[in-house]
């Protein structure tokens, strides 16, 4: 296992406890595969991030993304890696910044759910943190899944949720409820 209860208890006690959040989210079978093939060793979490720099939030566009649509930056922790380094490690690797976890927002239980026949479904958890930008100039490493950074304000994020519906991917309508569900948390 990835993630012990053991991690989120010391967790807990570093950046105080976080709330807990269930999402059921449709997918298609090509999004149920696509979520298993990127299941390195059977990972089924992520990290995300909302890291703030100038009162704002740094956001991430995917390859795939249309113009105008970002998100906060998320990675997996690798087997044997604490959760604070790995968070740090992804936050380099995707935003080409280092920062400080400060709080731990949210744990989420996510049951993606392909309901044709024959059905299919897949457990996800998130854990959210809220984080601070130390240094760094968006020179991100990880060129292959990140095509671009930038800073956001909190009211842009709406629009961002609102392209992510329209697009009618599963793991993206995910991500506009996971920020519904975030924003009144952050504290900025």
């Amino acid at each position: 296992m990835f993630i012990t209860s053991d991690m989120i208890e010391r967790l807990k006690s570093e950046y105080g406890a976080p709330e807990y959040e269930d999402f059921h989210i449709s997918v298609s079978r090509k999004e149920i595969d696509f979520i298993r093939s990127t299941q390195k060793d059977g990972r089924h979490h992520d990290v995300t991030l909302y890291i703030v720099k100038d009162k704002q939030i740094i956001v991430t566009a995917k390859h795939f993304y249309p113009p105008g649509m970002y998100r906060a930056p998320s990675g997996g922790v690798n087997r044997g890696e604490e959760i604070v380094d790995g968070a740090k490690r992804e936050a380099l690797e995707e935003t080409g910044c280092e920062i400080d976890l400060e709080r731990f927002l949210l744990v989420t239980n996510v049951l993606f759910e392909y309901e044709e026949d024959p059905p299919d479904e897949l457990l996800w958890h998130s854990y959210v943190f809220q984080a601070r930008y130390v240094s760094g100039d968006f020179n991100f490493t990880d060129k292959h899944e990140i095509r671009e950074v930038r800073l956001a304000g909190l009211d842009e994020f709406s629009g961002f949720a609102k392209v992510m519906r329209g697009m009618d991917i599963g793991g993206l309508r995910y991500r506009a409820a996971l920020h519904e569900r975030v924003a009144p948390l952050l504290k900025i």
